[in-house]
C-alpha cells in the first residue's frame, strides 16, 4: 500500500510541474513535423518518456527545458527517416497548362503539410502581446518553410528565434556545441530568407477586416457565388489544396477552378468559422447524396488589408474534429 501511495504521489508530482507545458510542447512537435497529427503523437511520446526519467531528474534543470530537451530529440528521431511534408506551391510552380479539373497525388505519394487549430495551443488566458508572438511563429507559411530546413537547423532556429532559449541552452537541448548552435543558426535564417524573403505582414484573425474577408468567403461558398469571390480575393491571391498537386497564381484563375470544379450549388457546402496556424480559417462541410452536411476538412485563409493573399484547403475530414467541432452538421 505504502509503495502504490508513494507512486500515485510520484505521478501527481510530475502532473503538476509538467502538465503547464502541454500545449506549448504540443506547438513546437508541429513546428518541426508539419502535422497535427504527428504532433500529437509526439507529445505523447515526450510525456511517456519525461515520466521514465523523472525520478533521475531531481531538478537539475528547469522542468520546461529538461522537456523541451526530451520533445526536441524525439522529434529528430521521428523525423530522421520521414519524407518531408509539404504543400503543393513546395512541388512545382502554379499550374498554367489547358482546363482541367486539378489533378490528385496518389494517396501516400506525397507527405502532406497539415494545419494546427489554434484551439489545441493557445493558452486559456494570458499576455495579448504573447498570444500574438505565438500566432506569428504558427503562421502557415513560417511552418511551409521550416520544412524546407535540415531537422537540426529547423530545431536550432525554433529553439532560439521562437522559443528564445540561450546559445547555451540550445547546445544543452541539443547536445552539441555553442559554436555548432550559432553555425547552424546562421544557415537556417540563410535558407528561410531564400524561401520567403519578404514575409507578408498578415492581419490578425481579431481584426474586423480579417473577420470580414472570412465572412465573405464562406458566404461565397454557402451561396455558390463567384462574384462574391472578387471581393475578397487580391489581384495576385493563389490557390491551393491538398492532396491536389496543382496550385493556381492570380485571382481569375482562382476563381475560375473555384467556378467551374468546386462551387457546385447553393446549399452544398457550409462552413464553421475557427482559427488555425493563427490565421482566419474555416470547418468545411459538403452536402453528401443524402443531404447530410459531413465534414470534408479544414481551409485556412492569409488576410491582408487589400485582401485574402492566400486560400489552401486541406481535404482531411480528421481535422474538423481536431478543431472541436461535430463531424455531422444538421440541416
Amino acid at each position: 500500500m505504502a509503495s502504490d501511495a508513494g507512486a500515485a504521489a510520484g505521478q501527481d508530482r510530475f502532473t503538476a510541474e509538467t502538465e503547464r507545458f502541454r500545449r506549448e510542447l504540443l506547438a513546437h512537435c508541429y513546428r518541426m513535423s508539419g502535422s497535427a497529427h504527428d504532433a500529437e503523437d509526439l507529445v505523447q511520446e515526450t510525456y511517456l518518456r519525461a515520466w521514465r526519467s523523472y525520478s533521475g531528474f531531481e531538478g537539475r534543470a528547469s522542468v520546461r527545458s529538461w522537456l523541451y530537451r526530451i520533445a526536441t530529440n524525439v522529434c529528430l528521431r521521428a523525423l530522421e527517416p520521414r519524407p518531408i511534408r509539404v504543400l503543393p506551391s513546395g512541388l512545382a510552380g502554379p499550374y498554367d497548362g489547358p482546363d482541367r479539373p486539378p489533378d490528385a497525388a496518389a494517396p501516400g505519394e506525397v507527405s502532406w503539410l497539415e494545419p494546427l487549430p489554434d484551439a489545441r495551443t493557445a493558452p486559456p488566458a494570458g499576455d495579448p502581446a504573447a498570444v500574438v508572438v505565438g500566432r506569428e511563429s504558427l503562421r502557415l507559411a513560417l511552418i511551409a518553410g521550416l520544412q524546407h530546413l535540415p531537422a537540426r537547423q529547423r530545431a536550432i532556429l525554433i529553439l532560439r528565434e521562437v522559443l528564445a532559449f540561450s546559445t547555451a541552452e540550445t547546445a544543452e537541448i541539443l547536445g552539441t556545441t555553442a559554436a555548432a548552435v550559432k553555425s547552424g543558426l546562421q544557415r537556417a535564417r540563410a535558407r528561410l530568407d531564400e524561401l520567403d524573403p519578404a514575409p507578408e505582414e498578415l492581419l490578425e484573425p481579431t481584426d474586423r477586416r480579417a473577420r470580414a474577408l472570412l465572412d465573405a468567403y464562406i458566404a461565397a461558398f454557402e451561396r455558390s457565388d463567384a462574384r462574391l469571390l472578387e471581393q475578397v480575393l487580391r489581384a495576385d491571391a493563389t490557390l491551393e489544396a491538398t492532396p491536389f498537386r496543382d496550385w493556381q497564381a492570380g485571382r481569375a484563375a482562382c476563381i475560375h477552378v473555384l467556378d467551374a470544379y468546386v462551387l457546385g450549388a447553393p446549399g452544398d457546402w457550409r462552413m464553421t468559422a475557427t482559427t488555425a496556424n493563427g490565421q482566419p480559417a474555416a470547418a468545411v462541410y459538403r452536402r453528401d447524396a443524402d443531404g447530410t452536411l459531413r465534414a470534408d476538412g479544414v481551409v485556412v485563409l492569409a488576410p491582408t488589408p487589400t485582401g485574402v493573399s492566400r486560400v489552401v484547403k486541406f481535404h482531411d475530414s480528421s481535422l474538423v474534429a481536431m478543431s472541436g467541432l461535430p463531424d455531422v452538421l444538421a440541416h
